[in-house]
């Protein structure tokens, strides 16, 4: 009975050793059961989604907003040289100060763009009565960085003037606006400067240029420009 037992006991132990080796076995069971359940486990899936599409969002935001921005900048820099340019073309005869009053219109137009100022140039042009007419500066004014003062030497030659408007013994009335544009995501406003890829969209130029005829009178004079 005894010897019994004790074979018994052996296989047992004998039994136990035997299992021992399938203990890894379980483990890897459990890993591949927790991985496959994690796998299936669809929590945190938006946050991680969001955080990859909304720098996207975020960078077609600002995109959108400059481009739309920037044209009816444009657009304003156009309206400002034809504005000044029409009131000019509507008196007989101004002055410096009324000449000046005139421009200063055009940082008005501009707003509520205030990032740059507009610089405006008008500009008297004398068509000669020859047979090969020449254009010729009769006064002109510009004003720059809110400053106004004198611009092109009278007398001194223009050859910007279209072919078609170069009538002999005509009158024009040139209005020139411009504008550094400035994005508002590379703006600072402690001016600080820019470096990078950054720095290569500040100060985007517009300008525009018109050419009008006096409506009152034959001609436009200023008395002491």
């Amino acid at each position: 009975m005894t010897e019994s037992r004790s074979a018994t006991s052996r296989n047992a132990g004998m039994a136990r050793e035997d299992a021992q080796p399938a203990r890894p076995k379980g483990i890897l069971c459990r890993i591949r059961a927790q991985l496959a359940r994690l796998g299936r486990d669809r929590g945190g899936v938006a946050a991680i989604e969001f955080a990859f599409v909304a720098p996207v969002l975020l960078v077609t935001y600002f995109m959108t907003m400059e481009v739309s921005q920037g044209l009816e900048i444009s657009k304003k820099t156009g309206r400002i040289a034809i504005i000044v340019g029409d009131l000019v073309t509507q008196q007989q005869s101004l002055n410096k100060s009324d000449l000046d009053a005139i421009m200063r219109i055009g940082e008005a137009v501009i707003q509520p763009y205030n990032r740059s100022k507009p610089s405006v140039y008008v500009t008297a042009i004398e068509i000669s009565n020859e047979d090969t007419p020449k254009a010729k500066v009769a006064w002109s004014r510009k004003l720059v960085d809110g400053t106004a003062s004198a611009y092109l030497t009278v007398g001194s030659a223009v050859n910007s003037v279209p072919e078609k408007l170069m009538i002999p013994g005509s009158f024009l009335i040139r209005a020139e606006a411009s504008l550094e544009y400035t994005p508002v995501v590379v703006w600072s406003a402690g001016d600080v400067k820019d470096l990078g890829l950054v720095s290569s969209f500040d100060k985007l130029d517009m300008s525009d240029r018109y050419f009008l005829r006096p409506r009152m009178s034959q001609k436009v004079t200023c008395n002491d420009c």
